[in-house]
């Protein structure tokens, strides 16, 4: 049984070792720059602004630990948040649980945040972790859909595709991350739901245990950086907050 009189401590895991082949090649997309610094920094700093993260552990790719280490030391986050950088899996799923082993036993909330994420504002990281402090066991950020979704059987790319279903879009959402969660909870999944089984993300593999899963308003700035359009949606952003609201 936790103790009611500790503190609850919260910490952030972002898994960093994709490649992101669709913004072309080069580095990895965490690294890419934007506005002159690499996504990755700008995501470590988006959950260390909340006063409620004491730690950020980044993975990092399998064998480049040590670089990104190098490379966020050089972007300091100051005495209140602690940084960690691990290496990575081969897969989302293995990054995770490995920046989940290397959280200590003082730690009850866990984020897992996208590094292609970079620019989520503070509003919504605290209210991922308030949510999951009121008793959440798992919460995501996300925003109601715009567009009309299509449910199409698949074919080979080019290929015109059937429609074979239209969901309700009233009841569908887009998700974004931080993803938050009982710290219990999210380990728990990790090592009960074998990878490959379906889930796209971790709220999908509490989702398998059969756990509650709720939402949470997300931000529309909180978009992920996939495409080369992204960038130059996030670089606009970023210019913005940087003449308005005095942002680094």
């Amino acid at each position: 049984m936790s103790d009611p009189s500790r503190p609850i401590r919260t910490a952030a895991v972002i898994p960093a070792a994709g490649r992101g082949v669709r913004l072309g090649p080069g580095a990895p997309k965490a690294l890419r720059a934007l506005g002159g610094t690499p996504m990755l920094v700008h995501a470590v700093r988006a959950m260390a602004a909340s006063r409620a993260v004491s730690l950020v552990v980044v993975v990092a790719p399998p064998d480049g630990a040590p670089e990104v280490r190098h490379l966020l030391d050089a972007y300091p986050l100051g005495d209140r948040t602690d940084l960690v950088v691990v290496p990575g899996g081969e897969t989302r799923q293995e990054s995770v649980r490995l920046g989940l082993a290397a959280l200590p036993d003082a730690i009850d909330v866990v984020l897992v945040h996208d590094a292609a994420r970079p620019l989520v504002p503070v509003d919504t990281v605290d209210t991922v972790i308030a949510a999951v402090r009121a008793g959440a066991p798992a919460v995501v950020p996300a925003l109601p859909l715009a567009d009309t979704v299509k449910q199409v059987d698949p074919q080979p790319q080019g290929t015109p595709e059937p429609v074979v279903g239209t969901p309700e879009r009233a009841r569908l959402r887009a998700v974004q991350t931080p993803q938050g969660f009982d710290l219990h909870t999210l380990l728990k999944a990790h090592d009960t739901v074998v990878e490959g089984e379906g889930a796209t993300d971790d709220a999908g593999l509490v989702e398998r245990l059969g756990e509650p899963v709720v939402v949470m308003p997300g931000h529309e700035e909180a978009f992920k950086v996939t495409r080369p359009l992204d960038l130059v949606l996030a670089e606009a952003v970023l210019a913005r907050r940087r003449a308005t609201d005095g942002y680094v």
